[in-house]
């Protein structure tokens, strides 16, 4: 399936990674990094929208759809964000706002982090940073999240345990984090099993590596005190009510420059409510 309008290519970039890609518009380029279990298709509304005046670009991240999987990795958030800097780069994009959902986010965040010169402005949508997640999760509230957990465990056995019912664990977070079933119809929904499918390996060890050396890079930045030194912009859902703690404060010791917004959409907020999302992401192009 494909974004109606949009060119589709495949770029090598200077990591390595060959990445499936979508690009329409002309204008101001803007990035968008989609997140799990989906592929660069979550954003078809969005994207459509901003390309009336945007140059927008949407990726696979390495590990998904239809990019490059390699069995060895690499799967950290910092060497997912060097690919994307190097994909805009290499569709003539020096700098660029970016972005991203879920796991998008995490490399959009790492992006912002370690190539500030290059992202002009940062969303992140129904995410925390990789470290204050962690942080946050504890006793039987962190149920909600037992996926983290199961693929932050050694290879072998989560991989196996997905790949053996694979429609059904991917399929129950596209049920469980929407509150708008028709959001996501059969068609994208097969799409994106079919995607998650084929990628097992590559999203455990993206996972895995939240677990390990993702947080340890967020370590680092917090005890040298950087920070995204951009315009952010968060949107998501009330976790933080949920969780008993300050999401915003939270992001506020990130982004000093921060809207948050809170969403009554579902976490697949970019389909479930597109113009809220491309409101939210034309007010922080504004900034």
């Amino acid at each position: 399936m494909k974004i109606s309008g949009f060119e589709y290519k495949r770029v090598t970039v200077d990591t390595g990674m060959t990445l499936n890609v979508a690009v329409g518009g002309t204008g101001r380029p803007v990035v968008l990094l989609h997140g799990f279990p989906q592929t660069h298709l979550m954003w078809r509304h969005v994207a459509a929208d901003l390309a009336a005046d945007h140059t927008v670009i949407c990726p696979d991240l390495r590990g998904y759809g239809a990019s490059d999987k390699p069995a060895d990795g690499p799967y950290d958030k910092r060497t997912m964000a060097a690919d994307i800097v190097g994909l805009a780069r290499a569709l003539g994009h020096e700098r660029f706002a970016l972005a991203g959902h879920d796991r998008g986010a995490l490399v959009a965040i790492r992006a912002g982090l370690d190539h500030p010169d290059a992202i002009t402005h940062l969303a992140a949508l129904d995410v925390l940073p990789t470290l204050d997640m962690w942080g946050v999760l504890r006793g039987a509230s962190a149920a909600v999240a037992f996926h983290l957990y199961l693929m932050a465990q050694p290879p072998g056995l989560p991989e196996r345990m997905i790949a053996a019912s694979a429609d059904d664990f991917f399929g129950y977070f596209l049920d469980a984090w929407t509150r708008d079933p028709a959001a996501i119809p059969a068609d994208v929904r097969a799409e994106y099993l079919r995607a998650s499918r084929e990628a097992v390996p590559s999203i455990v060890a993206d996972y895995r590596a939240s677990a390990g050396i993702d947080a340890e890079h967020d370590r680092a930045d917090r005890e040298a005190g950087r920070t995204l030194a951009m315009p952010v912009t968060v949107m998501q859902q009330d976790w933080g009510a949920a969780l008993g703690y300050d999401a915003a404060a939270v992001w506020r010791a990130w982004a000093p420059d921060l809207d948050h917004i809170i969403t009554s959409a579902g976490h697949f907020m970019a389909e479930e409510a597109p113009g809220e999302v491309v409101k939210a992401l034309r007010a922080l192009l504004g900034r």
